[in-house]
């Protein structure tokens, strides 16, 4: 299975961690490519971005809609085995649900950043806690997800994804970066592929960060999150759930940076990774 991989490098030696994203649902690895990659890079990191099997340019798009969360994990699998180190693994909703996956089963990673990540918990709450706050924003996320972008509209996307101040002219632009998405995934994710990991289980560098205005995944949940992992949630204001391509992406990429120059500067490095 060939995978799309969009790398951006420093231009100087880079830092010893390569950061490694992953994107969530309906979307692939140029939504990291419009600011986080080129602006990590600029800041001295190899930063990469891998469009899971179906995504993108990735191989799968045929069978898409066979696609389990076990496949996207291998994926994932697949590309930390082609990173330079030991890799930071930062997921974004679905993609933060992979990377806790991954987690089960393998080491010898830096880190792992959450940002507006499915919960350890999985589906079930997040969309329990939508039905009940945004009834009309879950019933067309629905429709949205059972037809695919041939149902979605700019207004649509704006309410599901983005703040009120998005221009139009941008939200043409990521429109354009929509796709379909497996629901047996979606399914995996609510009932069949819980999580196994145990609260307090795993001691490594974690950030669990949110948005204010995340229809998707609450500052509840967000927090749910970082009691799960023993540590602290951040919640960005005025920020909705597509956070690396909001207006102000900046302030939660500031937040990343800050954490990373912290926390892996303190991490020893693994030459043989």
């Amino acid at each position: 299975m060939k995978l799309d991989l969009i790398s951006r490098y420093p231009t100087t030696t880079p830092k010893p961690t390569p950061l490694l994203f992953v994107h969530g649902s309906f979307s692939d690895a140029r939504v990291w490519d419009e600011n986080f990659l080129p602006w990590f890079a600029h800041h001295g990191y190899e930063a990469h971005a891998v469009s899971l099997r179906g995504h993108g340019l990735s191989e799968g798009h045929s069978h898409l809609h066979n696609w389990r969360l076990a496949d996207y994990v291998a994926d994932l699998e697949k590309t930390v085995q082609t990173m330079p180190g030991s890799p930071l693994l930062i997921g974004h909703s679905m993609g933060g649900m992979v990377v806790q996956k991954y987690l089960e089963n393998h080491t010898g990673i830096a880190g792992m950043a959450l940002l507006a990540s499915v919960p350890p918990q999985g589906l079930l709450p997040t969309n329990l806690h939508m039905a009940m706050r945004h009834p009309i924003l879950f019933q067309q996320m629905v429709m949205f997800s059972m037809l695919g972008p041939r149902y979605g509209t700019l207004e649509m996307m704006r309410g599901l994804l983005f703040s009120k101040d998005m221009p139009l002219t941008k939200l043409q632009d990521y429109f354009d970066l929509v796709q379909a998405e497996s629901q047996r995934v979606a399914m995996d994710m609510m009932w069949f592929n819980p999580l196994r990991l145990k609260p307090g289980q795993m001691w490594l560098p974690t950030l669990v960060m949110g948005a204010q205005h995340d229809v998707f995944v609450s500052p509840a949940m967000v927090r749910e999150t970082a009691r799960f992992y023993r540590t602290e949630a951040h919640i960005i204001p005025n920020m909705a759930h597509a956070m690396m391509l909001e207006m102000n992406w900046h302030e939660a990429a500031d937040w990343l940076l800050d954490w990373v120059e912290r926390t892996m500067g303190a991490q020893p490095v693994d030459k043989a990774a």
